[in-house]
């Protein structure tokens, strides 16, 4: 019998607790920048592995040229 690992939902505070940046910047990246997210009523919801893939493609880099 194969096993199956399951990976829990996180909220939007362990989201900005993991990555260490504000609730604005999350709630930005989900809304401008793509960042992978789920909404379960007035809650976004977010997978970690799905945020590092999306931190790793560069999804999060600062994007202001000086």
């Amino acid at each position: 019998m194969e096993s199956v690992i399951r990976e829990n939902w996180v909220t939007l505070k362990e989201v900005q607790a993991y990555l260490g940046v504000s609730r604005e910047t999350v709630l930005a990246w989900v809304a401008k920048r793509k960042m992978p997210a789920c909404k379960v009523g007035r809650l976004w919801k977010f997978k970690i592995s799905e945020v590092d893939d999306w931190v790793r493609s560069g999804g999060a880099e600062d994007r202001k040229m000086v």
